[in-house]
């Protein structure tokens, strides 16, 4: 099986807890809070880990708090390369009423990086990318970088490998659109940025399967996968059309749930699972993680008796 290298570059400690009841004024007494590393491609590979598969993190870490989550991932044998940049890795954190079942989730900015970062990171990026391997950049681009770092990350891993997943947003995700190089190998939208760079609602399947066709015909990626919450998700490829229903779970916390659906459906990709079956195994895991608490990800137990539950139709 192909190795899998997954990139954050703006990662962070996660914090969760809940309060009795989340009001204005009063000082709030929370419980004790969970700790977790974060951030899109720490939770892709803990959740690669968890199922059973092993993925090298590629994380941007600077301070003591770099230190705390270069230590979380060690805890979970969570291989680590750390690539040391300016200031202070960042902390987010999770609250839950536990009154109302309500999640407040709030996330700052990390530090603004620097040019000497930015090409540290190209640098290292370049010489641990694995050789006819998967790389997976997951969650957002650091303050300071370039609206194209990924696609300069592309062209920095394409001597040793072409296979690229990304799931990012903003005007990372904008530019990966409007402005294609080679073929991603798989793109991964959510709901509300798909909207947005449709320019219009997502409102019903359609509109998603529409908006996929398009990015593979334009070249953007051999795969597109846009998520529809409890729907379940979209997947475009050059061959076919298909929609994976989610389980049917209860939802604890949607924290880490599209983070574990990269992490499911790259592992599967990595064993040679046609897309179909990646898509399945992806939803179980997206379906697995929001029965969970806090920032805590997906079981290999429960993901795979959720893969039996999640069924794939063609359009």
């Amino acid at each position: 099986m192909p190795d899998i290298l997954t990139i954050t570059l703006n990662p962070a400690v996660d914090l969760a807890t809940s309060v009795k009841r989340v009001v204005p004024g009063p000082k709030l007494y929370c419980r004790s809070p969970r700790v977790d590393p974060g951030g899109g491609g720490v939770n892709v590979a803990r959740a690669i880990r968890k199922l059973g598969g092993r993925a090298t993190a590629l994380v941007a870490v600077g301070g003591a708090m770099g230190d705390r989550l270069c230590d979380l991932l060690a805890e979970e044998e969570v291989p680590t390369h750390a690539v040391r940049v300016r200031g202070e890795t960042r902390e987010s954190f999770a609250v839950t009423d536990e009154t109302t079942g309500e999640q407040f989730r709030f996330s700052v900015p990390g530090e603004t990086l620097g040019e000497p970062d930015a090409a540290r990171l190209l640098s290292e990026i370049a010489a641990a990318a694995p050789v006819h391997g998967l790389v997976v950049l997951s969650g957002g681009v650091a303050p300071g970088l370039t609206e194209e770092f990924p696609q300069l990350i592309q062209d920095a891993i394409a001597p040793r490998t072409d296979k690229l997943i990304v799931d990012t947003s903003k005007a990372p995700l904008a530019r990966l659109i409007a402005q294609p190089r080679s073929p991603l190998l798989l793109l991964r939208v959510d709901q509300k940025e798909a909207a947005r760079a449709a320019a219009h609602a997502m409102d019903m399947i359609a509109d998603s399967l529409t908006f996929a066709s398009g990015l593979v015909a334009r070249g953007v990626a051999e795969i597109v996968v846009t998520g529809r919450g409890a729907e379940g998700s979209v997947m475009v490829t050059r061959t076919g059309r298909f929609l994976c229903q989610a389980a049917p779970v209860p939802v604890r916390s949607k924290i880490g749930a599209g983070d574990a659906f990269v992490g499911a459906m790259t592992l599967a990709l990595a064993r040679g699972d046609p897309p179909e079956e990646a898509l399945r195994w992806g939803v179980a895991a997206a379906s697995a993680t929001v029965g969970t608490e806090g920032t805590e990800l997906c079981d290999a137990v429960e993901t795979a008796a959720l893969f039996q539950t999640c069924s794939v139709v063609a359009f």
